[in-house]
């Protein structure tokens, strides 16, 4: 294999990892578009250049386009009826009302318990074999791999105590190859590049390193495993869009250590993990009050402490019944079979049933990063089809699947959401209703203007664009409202609600798409009334790198 080249290296950082967080990216397939319906000193390394991919491109690019095309002529558009009829079918479609929310919940407390006491169940509640709380004094230095969905990462990361940590990390961009390709390969990859992490930092100026002892890893490997002890883990299923064969079914730690000694890696793995246990211990570590972890990016997954009592499908292994224990719940799983309680529409269906797992995953499908700008681009395909959406223009571009972008829908959201007032355009046919509106007089409008001009080679028309404004709302408040329902059948099974509790939230969506913190808010008072504002959620530590290390040192 070729050296690995890195994609993104950070200085150390105090207290919290320094957060380089790739946005979203299209996931490639190639399937056609379904019509609807259908002990060692370490030395720090100095920052490198750092690799960034952009969901729009430059602003500058797609203003200058968009200057060059408007100009040109005002693309024919749909009636003002047709665009309001279809907009209040959407409403209706993609709303989740406080009932419904109440419904989802009680729905998902059951779910959550039978995973609990029942083995093979859709929402597995998988122990992870980390017991109790952080206490924030723990100290020591480790090393931590995450394979999360679109990077591998590796880590330093220097415990202080006091809930203080500072992380020094390194990404390598995953390919589509490298998610589909033979899995012993993508396990020698993560290899590789630890190596290489540790030849670059504890090496001496010839790369020769020479340790007294094996460096402590912590694995965190963001995918559902099941687990008789923290350093051993059997794949049950590939989520997020994965598929290397070869590894569903088989111990991932064993595989990783058998790699490790390959390639002479002078590591020992302690603890394999999963990214959301991690975000849970992480926290915990640096803010007490937390709860519960959860993660709503690529994918979507929680986990919380349970009692060991409450786990009776291992009541057999003897553990101390009053211990407790971290959960994975794999909750992306939710509804998978019976798709009684999601609001599933025709759109959601297609997704699913063209998917790499068609029957899985059916919350994740409805919620994550990886799937809601396909979710938009299916809208709009079905738009096109009847003759609602670009009129008399070129559509292939956007009739590849998973060619509109989850960032994209972040985009429209943040930059065309202000104004009611409309101004006509000078020149411009007024019985077609060619206006621009307040907001539509900004370089924000002309950026989203400019992607569809620049990735599409669309012209979009000011109804058009107010209309994907309201969509891209609608499928957003979607995703957060039923992200709630997870957080609040966990705080009520846990009965977490009179005192109140933090939520440790992780992920891109959370953290990059617009008033997704402040729906899930709304709709946990929805759920709860006033107590529901005794429910924070606020961003996580760093799981998967902090939450890695501090799980290795405590097993």
């Amino acid at each position: 294999m070729s050296t690995p080249t890195p994609t993104d290296s950070s200085r150390p950082s105090t207290r919290r990892s320094s957060r380089s967080e790739v946005s979203t990216v299209p996931y490639d397939r190639t399937k056609i578009r379904a019509r609807i319906p259908s002990g060692a000193t370490f030395r720090r390394a100095s920052t490198t250049a750092r690799g960034s991919i952009s969901g729009t491109g430059r602003r500058s690019e797609l203003l200058s386009h968009f200057h060059r095309t408007h100009e040109e002529h005002n693309p024919p558009s749909a009636s003002k009826k047709d665009m309001a009829e279809w907009l209040s079918k959407l409403e209706h479609q993609f709303s989740v009302t406080p009932q419904r929310c109440r419904m989802i919940v009680n729905a998902f407390i059951e779910t959550l318990e039978r995973g609990l006491t029942q083995t093979g169940q859709e929402v597995p509640m998988i122990p992870t074999f980390v017991f109790g709380w952080p206490t924030g004094k723990e100290i020591g230095s480790y090393l931590a791999v995450d394979l999360g969905g679109t990077n591998l990462r590796v880590c330093h990361v220097e415990l202080e105590g006091d809930g203080k940590f500072e992380v020094t990390q390194t990404k390598y961009r995953l390919t589509e190859e490298q998610k589909q390709g033979e899995g012993q390969d993508l396990i020698d990859f993560c290899s590789e590049c630890l190596n290489k992490f540790i030849q670059d930092h504890y090496g001496d100026e010839n790369g020769e390193v020479i340790l007294e002892e094996p460096l402590a890893l912590g694995f965190t490997f963001s995918y559902p495993c099941i687990q008789e002890r923290i350093d051993h883990g059997v794949l049950l299923r590939w989520t997020k869009g994965f598929g290397a064969p070869n590894i569903e079914n088989h111990d991932v730690a064993q595989m990783f250590k058998d790699s490790l000694k390959k390639f002479d890696v002078p590591v020992e793995l302690v603890a394999l993990i999963n990214d959301t246990t991690g975000t849970l211990i992480a926290s915990a570590y640096v803010e007490p009050r937390t709860r519960a972890g959860v993660i709503f990016g690529t994918g979507c997954n929680a986990a919380y402490m349970e009692k060991i009592s409450a786990i009776t499908k291992i009541k057999d292994l003897g553990l101390p019944p009053d211990a407790e224990m971290a959960i994975n719940c794999e909750w992306g799983a939710f509804d998978s079979s019976t798709h009684e309680n999601l609001p599933r529409t025709s759109y959601d269906i297609v997704i699913d049933e063209s998917s790499n797992k068609p029957g899985e995953q059916a919350f994740e499908k409805m919620i994550a990063g990886l799937y809601l700008g396909e979710i938009f681009r299916l809208v709009m395909c079905e738009m096109i089809d009847e003759g609602i959406l670009f009129l008399g223009q070129e559509t292939y571009k956007v009739e590849k699947p998973y060619a509109f972008d989850t960032a994209f829908l972040s985009l429209i959201e943040r930059y065309v959401e202000r104004s009611t007032v409309l101004i006509p355009i000078a020149g411009a046919d007024h019985c077609r209703g060619e206006f621009l509106s307040h907001s539509d007089n900004t370089d924000e409008l002309l950026t989203v203007t400019g992607l569809f001009a620049h990735f599409y080679s669309l012209d979009t028309t000011i109804k058009e664009r107010q209309f994907f404004r309201r969509l891209a709302q609608l499928i957003g408040t979607r995703a957060a409202r039923l992200s709630a329902c997870g957080i609040a059948a966990i705080v009520s099974k846990q009965g977490y609600l009179e005192e109140g509790c933090g939520v440790a939230t992780d992920g891109s969506l959370y953290n990059k798409y617009p008033k997704f913190p402040e729906r899930i808010s709304e709709a946990l008072q929805d759920i709860f009334g006033e107590k529901g504002r005794g429910i924070k959620t606020y961003h996580a530590e760093d799981g998967s790198g902090v939450g890695a290390a501090v799980i290795a040192g405590t097993n």
